[in-house]
């Protein structure tokens, strides 16, 4: 079969492997789609090094349907649409004790340590099925749009963190695709006003048509102006930063409210350090929370949302790829043109 293979920093070797079978207790998937994030454009730039291999299948935003079930496996059945939580946690550490599997210190990650979904075919280790990382989607929809239940379940997470109750004003900082998926997040939890920053005018345009309140280009405007304009002077009650860029930490909390709470949600570029005001989170009470990949159950949650068009992905997918054309793919989301990027094999 086809596979996208990670040799090393700028080296994804699009080549000819072994196709997989499935061994007991495992599931074999034909892969419909894979979508592109931001992380495996950091794996393949070699900026994310922790817990990455080499020699193996890149991709871990993925649907597909059931090509093959091992010997033992119950519940599933060949040609069943599927999707895969890829965060496999070991259920017996401190944290997967006490609810926090998603920062399991033992976890291993499809398309980190696990062969991905950047191929033709995807094995499910047996650890996975019997964990229920396995999902089967309800309907039978475009693999691409089921693949996105992987990012909106890191968003579901985040959402767990920073909370948003009735009528809050919620800045979305970025309105890139996790970005639209905090925007439709806050309106489904019963926002009364989103604002959302970002300097591209499609995406800008984009947020307005999913329902974004106020959207304002913080390269052209005073966004801290813009925000005081909106709240009467008192400040966002959550501001959730998408993008990673280090300063927007101090900026956000600075947008916020005495008392309100900002969410660190995208990565940081460099050495992830940011300066900020401590004496803001003092003296305001400020509450500060990160959000780390997502449990099962919020991947469960993504899932059903996306099957019944709570969040809409159907415009979010703006580029598709053959699977022989992977590097292109990713280079393509890296450029920042359009939203999301899915190589179909």
């Amino acid at each position: 079969m086809l596979a996208a293979v990670f040799r090393g920093p700028g080296e994804l070797d699009v080549t000819e492997v072994p196709t997989p079978e499935a061994g007991p207790g495992e599931i074999l998937v034909k892969v419909g789609a894979n979508t592109v994030c931001g992380t495996d454009v950091r794996i393949l730039r070699g900026e994310k090094t922790r817990g990455i291999a080499r020699d193996f299948i890149l991709g871990h935003e993925f649907a597909g349907h059931v090509a093959e079930v091992g010997r033992g496996v119950e519940g599933y059945e060949v040609g069943s649409p599927v999707v895969m939580a890829p965060a496999m946690a070991c259920l017996r550490c401190h944290y997967c004790k006490r609810g926090m599997e998603n920062v399991c210190v033992n976890k291993k990650i499809v398309g980190n340590v696990v062969d991905g979904g950047l191929a033709e075919y995807m094995r499910v280790p047996a650890e996975a099925v019997a964990a229920g990382n396995l999902f089967v989607a309800r309907k039978d929809m475009p693999p691409e749009h089921l693949a996105l239940a992987e990012p909106l379940a890191c968003c579901v997470n985040g959402l767990g963190n920073y909370r948003v109750e009735l009528d809050d004003t919620v800045l979305i900082l970025g309105a890139g695709p996790i970005g639209l998926f905090h925007l439709q997040l806050a309106l489904l939890s019963g926002a009364g006003k989103v604002i959302v920053s970002n300097p591209s005018e499609d995406r800008r345009e984009f947020a307005t048509e999913l329902g974004a309140h106020v959207v304002v280009d913080p390269t052209t405007e005073d966004l801290a102006e813009a925000v005081a304009e909106h709240t009467d002077g008192i400040g966002a009650d959550v501001a959730v930063i998408c993008i990673g860029i280090p300063g927007l930490v101090n900026d956000a909390m600075l947008m916020v409210r005495k008392g309100g709470r900002v969410n660190v949600f995208a990565g940081l570029a460099g050495a992830g350090r940011s300066e900020v005001e401590a004496n803001l989170i003092h003296y305001n009470e400020i509450v500060v929370t990160g959000a780390s990949d997502s449990k099962r159950e919020n991947y469960d949650t993504a899932l059903r949302l996306i099957e019944s068009g709570r969040v809409a992905v159907e415009r979010m997918v703006t580029h598709r790829f053959p699977l022989s054309e992977a590097v292109e793919a990713i280079e393509k989301s890296a450029s920042g043109e359009g939203i999301k990027v899915a190589v179909m094999p």
